[in-house]
């Protein structure tokens, strides 16, 4: 019995990769989701983001992307798995 260094090594290291992708991609959407939160100094002008903010509508926008981005991740790896 033999086994397949290379290939081992290759499946691990797209396993991190994918593995990191996927948490970075959850948080850019949880930042993308925090534009819709108003400042502490009062309410966010809606459709004007306030100076260093993403506006709301960029955000949410942002949000969804990076979301539906990590479900295709996950849902392409489960049916990797299942197939």
């Amino acid at each position: 019995m033999t086994i397949n260094w290379g290939a081992l090594a290759l499946v691990a290291v797209v396993s991190l990769a994918v593995g990191v992708l996927v948490v970075v991609l959850v948080s850019l959407a949880l930042v993308g989701l925090s534009a819709r939160e108003p400042d502490a100094g009062g309410e966010a002008a809606e459709g004007t983001p306030t100076t260093g903010r993403l506006s709301p509508v960029v955000g949410t926008a942002a949000a969804a992307v990076c979301l539906l981005g990590a479900a295709a991740i996950v849902l392409y790896g489960l049916f990797l798995i299942v197939s």
